[in-house]
């Protein structure tokens, strides 16, 4: 499980990405690269981390899933994830 202080700094960059994003897409189109500088940085999209829905855990995250390595292979192995089987040949 990840640190709460971490899954609440991701949260928190999630709001300033979607509160900006207008304003940012307006400013790269006009070129006004002196604006885009004095927005928060947070408000980028390329500073947020793809976590583990259950976990939180932001290494080995499976996009199609949403879920980190880990947690997808539990959810596999109980039939949890319908259409998922252990490979064996």
């Amino acid at each position: 499980m990840a640190k709460k202080s971490w899954i609440a700094r991701e949260r928190k960059r999630k709001l300033l990405v979607e509160k900006y994003a207008e304003r940012r897409k307006a400013m790269k189109e006009a070129g006004d690269w002196v604006g885009l500088q004095k927005l928060p940085r947070n408000s980028s999209a390329v500073r947020m981390r793809n976590r583990c829905r259950l976990t939180g855990r932001a290494r080995g995250y499976m996009r199609q899933f949403g879920l980190s390595r880990i947690a997808f292979r539990d959810m596999a192995r109980n039939g949890i994830i319908p259409g998922i089987r252990k490979a064996s040949w």
